[in-house]
């Protein structure tokens, strides 16, 4: 998986929910194949990503940029 060491989750709710941080242009099968490979959902569908509008990303966008990392972005996975 090309530049995985990189990515990273960065937080884990109580439900069916996380957070990663990856590099900024990843595709969202990227995204969703790294999701799936370093802590696997179990579900039928996977992790998908949190779309804007999505009421518990409340306003924010899907990707925002990491502080730590340049040319990475945080994006928020449901199960």
């Amino acid at each position: 998986m090309g530049s995985a060491r990189t990515a990273s989750v960065t937080r884990k709710g109580l439900l069916l929910d996380m957070q990663v941080c990856v590099p900024s242009d990843w595709t969202d099968d990227q995204v969703r194949d790294f999701a799936e490979y370093k802590n696997p959902a179990g579900t039928t569908n996977g992790w998908q990503i949190r779309r804007e509008g999505h009421d518990a990303l409340k306003g924010a966008p899907e990707r925002i940029n990491c502080t730590m990392k340049p040319n990475h972005v945080h994006i928020m996975m449901e199960a």
